[in-house]
């Protein structure tokens, strides 16, 4: 597969760029969409990116639920996604944590973020060439584990647009709807500009 066959992805993680973060939501009455998540996987799917989430869930190693509840709210997450018209291509998740775990959750899983793991399975499940791709997250692991793949471009999403300590490779938005523009942004962007943030 050459390059310009391989598709690119729109990464994102799951608490905090999908969903609001309140402390292992794992049931649908505590999911609340962020505002934007919509629009922005709308606008990727239109500029032909494939939409993949990777997202940590140490919950699970932790004992406070069950992979059955995580596919359940997945499910369901999914299904509220297609009722609007969006396709998720794959969801990864890592339910391990290398200290909290419980029994064989406790390992330093080459999955958790900020390894790279469940982004390069992504890749060779999915074909996708990552320097095209974007990853959006709202943490630091987020944006670590992107460098580590060699995902092209590293956006994270930080409501109080946090400027004291910025990496130079990661564009900052403080929504979603900011997201969006980078997207559409980075379709009009010289070439030899792409391989960095916007």
């Amino acid at each position: 597969m050459t390059t310009a066959d391989a598709a690119r992805a729109l990464f994102l993680d799951r608490d905090g760029v999908i969903n609001a973060d309140r402390h292992y939501v794992h049931r649908i009455e505590d999911f609340e969409f962020v505002p934007g998540i919509f629009e922005l996987c709308s606008t990727a799917a239109e500029l032909g990116y494939r939409l993949v989430v990777a997202t940590n869930q140490a919950g699970i190693g932790r004992g406070l639920y069950t992979e059955a509840d995580f596919q359940r709210l997945t499910e369901w997450m999914l299904d509220v996604f297609g009722q609007r018209g969006i396709r998720i291509a794959r969801v990864y998740h890592c339910p391990d944590h290398p200290t909290a775990g419980i029994g064989a959750y406790r390992r330093d899983s080459f999955d958790r973020k900020p390894n790279p793991g469940m982004l390069l399975r992504a890749q060779a499940e999915l074909g996708l060439e990552l320097r095209r791709s974007v990853f959006v997250g709202d943490k630091d692991s987020d944006m670590a584990a992107g460098r580590a793949a060699g995902v092209g471009h590293l956006v994270k999403l930080d409501a109080q647009a946090e400027r004291v300590h910025r990496a130079a490779d990661v564009t900052v938005v403080r929504s979603l709807d900011e997201a969006s523009t980078v997207l559409r942004r980075l379709e009009t962007a010289p070439v030899g500009s792409r391989s960095g943030a916007p």
